[in-house]
């Protein structure tokens, strides 16, 4: 008979949701058996990395209940009021963070805070307004800025530093800045940082506590430059001090200085001789030199200080000069046409002729370029006061050039100047000035270096950008990349840089590029920047494309096996920074092990580990491998074997590789172990080799019970792509239950998010046996790696006590997920619970998944086999 009908009672919320992180659900879970005495010890390592880490990995992934907060040691800045922030976090609305300089409690409301602090929500009002508040006040109320994503995870990082509050997207701090805020009254006692919610559930994980440094200097610092900085009335240039404490020259320095100097002044009834640059004065204004020599002016009648202050304001920018002799200035720039200065004398002398009392004869006067400072870039050698189109000209023509540029093989390059060059490089700097013979011959050659890419260095240095097309990333822009380190000229790298990047972007977001186009690019660049110490952030970027694209690198092109072949610890490093990378997408594990064999080979073709097997049926390891086989035991470490197949496993324990390569026999050892250890043995620690990798499945994690997150509440949205209808009725999936269909036994309503006061599967006859289950079928393309699931008690008093998760690829023979011996988790009508499934089983892929009670349910009736739930949800890794 069908079961009574009753409406569920008031629940509390306690019963209704699951309090904060796994440790505080209660579930009745059967102690793990003990472990065979005969069990083999290479698997204490496994167990002893399980029990130490387990703790502190739940601290890195955790869901905070509405209205709740987390606290910790762990979430503590290094240093009080400095500090960044950086997480991962799943929401509807109001990711909140609090900063203070005490721990909160667990039921802490910054509402409610008399303290000093700082607030910041992600996705308020509905997920619709980014706030910044401070003691409970709000000071920041933005819209469509730091929204959350309640479908994935979204990395965040937040900075805060001597009241500075900086909120950006991404997993690297100081880049993808979306807000900043100065507070004009900082709390610089803020040290500890609560994760807490509103009125739903916040997932976070992959949370980390990062020293903070001031806006603008984590990124520039990623690649060094010369910066500005005010000192009175006056600005200059901060020189760049290398590591062979060599400064980098600025304009001022060649100031009446005879280094590069190719004219001369001679000024004065003294004939005091001053030393000057022609392609400085040639940009600067009309110089007619000595027709006899081509370097002299003569000027008799002018004196040494006038003359130095229109060369100082050519040089600096800025002058200072006494009143009495402002007129012979004035006449002075008007001789030579230094247009700048005609209009600052003629501006200042104005306002002395309006107001006579302003003049003195012995007071001094500042004289400085109004367009200086606005149009200066930052390390931008080349003051504005000096015309660039004039340098530019005279690049292009070699006017004033004092030295010829050859590159080997190719032959003269350009004709340039020494002063230029040595602006923008210290290594060109010493050359000509260290007594080598490059300091006073007139021709240079560079050997190993591309024409190209060095005509377009030498342009840089004239006109201060980037001529390279932005279509693309070349060899070219790649060798440039090169010679801009080796030159040091960082401007320059930092542009390459940022075109690197912007060019990986493009590839990325654009559908219609291919893959092949993408590989050859990050291959390109991990070749070129690997060896490059302020191109990090750089590589970093492009290994984590390559990451991501792993397969498809590392079989459509050969150029992996040849990254960063200047050596071979570096390219031994690459390797393995690629293989540690938590976004590695990889579609099976063998496709890893595959690499890091042909990697080891050194070959021109990928093969597969069978048969580099094969191979060594008649070779020795130390033939098949050469120099690379003591890489061997250090890349193997990270193919995750738990992974694979069962069956694989066991192949590979008889193969050859097993055989000869002592670490391939123990990694497959302790492999076979872990499957056969069973599902007691959790896989959420920090033993990588044991952990899920990435791949082309999507991310379908459990955050609360009843939320939106899981498999089937996406497939009635046909998998993002409309509005939630039942996944039923869409057909996107399909549901069966032991018994008929009926009114009480509905599959649509099992999915339907909605209360049922019943929703039974009855009992069937299954080989001998009596079952009772609700099954989903994901689809024919499709599976689901389940690691987590939710179920919800219907309105009856008959509670499910032993029961078991299947999962299957052909409906018909099952593997056991999670296995429940008397579970009395349930024990409310209208109750939610929800189980991690762990171990290898969370592993494996399946399309179809069932609820199969395996005894009696427990109630009024006894011995009943109905199976009453009236909402089931599938979490974990989909496709």
């Amino acid at each position: 008979s069908a079961p009574c009908l009753r409406e569920p009672p008031s629940l509390t919320r306690a019963e209704q949701t699951v309090a904060l992180a796994p440790h505080s659900k209660p579930e009745a879970t059967p102690p793990p058996p003990p472990l065979p005495p005969a069990a083999p010890l290479i698997l204490l390592p496994f167990l002893g990395c399980l029990m130490g880490r387990l703790a502190e990995e739940t601290k890195r992934s955790l869901t905070v209940a509405p209205f709740e907060c987390v606290w910790g040691e762990e979430f503590r800045f290094p240093e009080p009021g400095r500090g960044c922030i950086a997480f991962e976090a799943s929401a509807h609305n109001d990711v909140t963070l609090v900063f203070r300089q005490q721990l909160g409690s667990h039921h802490y409301h910054y509402k409610m805070d008399n303290s000093r602090h700082y607030t910041v929500i992600l996705g308020s009002h509905r997920n619709k307004r980014l706030k910044i508040e401070v003691d409970g006040r709000t000071v920041v109320d933005v819209a469509g800025i730091g929204l959350c994503c309640s479908s994935s995870f979204q990395s965040y990082w937040i900075s805060i530093y001597d009241g500075l509050i900086s909120i950006g997207q991404g997993k690297h701090p100081n880049t993808n800045l979306l807000f900043q805020w100065l507070d004009p009254d900082p709390n610089l006692n803020v040290q500890y940082v609560g994760l807490s919610s509103w009125d739903k559930h916040v997932g976070y994980r992959n949370i980390s506590i990062l020293p903070s440094a001031p806006q603008n200097s984590i990124l520039w610092n990623q690649i060094e430059y010369a910066y500005v900085e005010r000192d009175g009335d006056r600005e200059y240039a901060t020189r760049r001090v290398l590591e062979d404490d060599c400064e980098q020259r600025v304009l001022a320095d060649f100031l009446e200085n005879w280094d590069f100097s190719d004219a001369v002044f001679v000024v004065g009834t003294e004939r005091k001789v001053v030393p000057a640059h022609r392609v400085i004065l040639g940009a600067s204004g009309d110089f007619p030199f000595n027709s006899v020599d081509g370097a002299t002016i003569e000027l008799p009648s002018v004196s040494y200080p006038v003359l130095h202050s229109l060369l100082e304001y050519i040089y600096t920018g800025s002058t200072q000069i006494v009143d009495s002799r402002l007129s012979s200035l004035l006449e002075l720039s008007v001789q030579f046409k230094v247009e700048p200065l005609v209009k600052c004398c003629e501006e200042i002398i104005n306002s002395l002729k309006m107001d006579s009392k302003l003049y003195d004869p012995s007071k001094h006067l500042t004289l400085s370029s109004s367009g200086f400072q606005a149009h200066q870039l930052d390390s931008f050698p080349l003051k504005a006061l000096v015309n660039l189109q004039k340098i530019r000209q005279f690049f292009e023509s070699g006017e004033h050039s004092d030295i010829n540029i050859f590159v080997t093989g190719h032959g003269l390059v350009a004709r340039g100047h020494k002063l230029i060059l040595s602006l923008w490089s210290v290594p060109l700097a010493k050359m000509f000035t260290n007594g080598m013979k490059e300091s006073s011959a007139s021709d240079v050659f560079f050997e190993d270096v591309s024409a190209e890419a060095f005509f377009l260095l030498l342009r840089f240095m004239y006109c201060g950008e980037l001529m390279v097309a932005n279509s693309d990333i070349t060899s070219v822009l790649l060798q440039l990349l090169l010679l801009s380190d080796q030159f040091a000229v960082t401007i320059l790298q930092f542009e390459c840089c940022k075109r690197v990047m912007q060019c990986l972007s493009e590839l990325i977001q654009c559908r219609l590029t291919t893959e092949s186009l993408l590989q050859d690019t990050v291959c390109s660049v991990l070749k070129a920047v690997s060896s490059i110490p302020s191109c990090k952030l750089l590589e970093e970027i492009c290994t984590k494309k390559f990451a991501t694209h792993f397969d498809y690198c590392t079989t459509a092109c050969m150029d992996f096996v040849l990254l960063d072949e200047a050596t071979f610890m570096d390219i031994l490093q690459a390797i393995v920074v690629i293989l540690q990378h938590g976004d590695m997408t990889v579609t099976s594990e063998e496709k890893v092990l595959d690499a890091v064999l042909t990697w080891c080979m050194e070959t021109c073709e990928t093969f597969c580990w069978t048969s580099v097997d094969e191979f060594l049926s008649t070779s020795t390891p130390e033939q098949l491998f050469g120099e690379r086989l003591t890489a061997i035991n250090t890349l193997l470490p990270f193919v995750r074997f738990p992974l694979m197949q069962l069956s694989t496993l066991r192949r590979m324990g008889k193969s050859n590789l097993a055989n000869k390569i002592q670490v391939f026999r123990q990694l497959v050892t302790e492999a076979i172990e872990f499957s056969k250890a069973g599902q007691w043995m959790p896989t959420e620690h920090k033993c990588e080799r044991f952990q899920h990798r990435r791949s082309s499945y999507k991310e379908l994690q459990y955050i609360s019970d009843g939320d939106n997150n899981g498999v089937i509440y996406y497939a009635g949205t046909s998998f993002g792509k409309h509005q939630w209808m039942n996944p039923v009725l869409a057909k996107s999936i399909s549901v069966m239950a032991s018994s008929p269909n009926s009114r009480y036994t509905d599959p649509k309503a099992l999915v339907s998010k909605n209360y049922q006061g019943t929703c039974v599967a009855g009992p069937c006859i299954e080989d001998g046996k009596k079952r009772s289950w609700w099954m989903v079928d994901v689809g024919q393309d499709h599976q689901l790696m389940c690691n987590y699931y939710t179920v919800r008690q219907d309105g009856s008093t008959t509670f499910m006590r032993c029961w078991v998760l299947e999962g299957s690829m052909d409906g018909r023979n099952w593997t056991s997920l999670r296995v429940h011996e008397d579970d009395q988790t349930i024990c409310q009508p209208g109750q939610f619970a929800s189980w991690p499934v762990t171990g290898p089983p969370a592993l494996l892929p399946f399309r179809f998944f069932r609820i199969a009670l395996t005894g009696p349910a427990a109630g009024c009736v006894s011995g009943s086999w109905n199976l009453c739930i009236c909402f089931l949800e599938l979490y974990g890794y989909f496709r």
